[in-house]
């Protein structure tokens, strides 16, 4: 992806997947121990407390082939979430999403089952918010075509058969995180009568239109635009379209 694509794409999903595959990378890599990035309450307790921990716990993904299809599936999903969801038309709504999301599944996935990673289980909290918006659709998921619907419960099995069930079980908790949003947010207010009681706030949706403008700004210093040179008529008169009647060397 050349610079100009990654500036002009959208600004949570690009973040996001660049995280994770660069903290993915730096920690498998051996050049940092992922005990400095993973959730723990002692670490986040004492003084000065270790608050990037809440963040860095969603971006490490699996090892080996999960360092490129863990990007990979969040960039697929997310990016398209965030530009074509009907849910996320105003500036930070996708911002919004992923926060509460993110810190339910770390209630619960923290608290149910001791995790301390939480990256597979936001990947699956945004491919379940993909299903619901894409209701109807066919995908391709690796080798085979299948209805959306399926797509979170397609990434589950895929990863029992290779980590197995712990694994999965934490993966899992994105499903009831995801659910939860779509509730609030969409089911409760259209059939419950209630109101969406999770809006985005205003502090963030300002950041996220200076942020939107900035962006443009940039994407138009690194552009380069190439316009034709306007057609001219030449006053030159000494070409060879000017000659006379040609003459015989050494004629008359």
């Amino acid at each position: 992806m050349s610079l100009d694509a990654f500036w002009a794409a959208p600004p949570v999903s690009r973040t996001l997947t660049a995280a994770v595959f660069v903290v993915s990378v730096v920690v498998y890599g051996g050049l940092l121990n992922a005990h400095r990035i993973i959730f723990t309450w002692p670490f986040i307790t004492k003084f000065p407390p270790e608050v990037w921990r809440f963040f860095t716990s969603f971006l490490l993904s699996g090892p080996q082939l999960g360092i490129i299809f863990d990007p990979y599936f969040i960039w697929q999903y997310a990016s398209s979430l965030e530009t074509n969801s009907p849910r996320f038309t105003n500036p930070g709504d996708f911002f919004a999403y992923i926060i509460f999301v993110g810190a339910v599944i770390l209630v619960m996935a923290r608290q149910f089952l001791g995790a301390v990673i939480y990256t597979s289980a936001l990947i699956i909290a945004i491919a379940y918010t993909y299903a619901q918006d894409n209701r109807g659709k066919k995908i391709k998921f690796f080798f085979i075509t299948i209805d959306v619907k399926w797509l979170p419960y397609a990434m589950l099995l895929l990863n029992f058969v290779v980590n197995g069930m712990p694994s999965t079980q934490v993966q899992a908790m994105g499903i009831p995180a995801a659910h939860l949003y779509d509730f609030l947010t969409r089911l409760w207010p259209a059939f419950g009568g209630g109101r969406n009681i999770l809006p985005t706030p205003t502090f963030v949706s300002r950041w996220f239109e200076s942020e939107s403008r900035a962006d443009r700004i940039v994407v138009k210093k690194h552009v380069t635009v190439y316009r034709p040179l306007p057609a001219t008529t030449s006053s030159y008169t000494g070409g060879w379209g000017s000659r006379g009647e040609g003459r015989r060397l050494g004629g008359e």
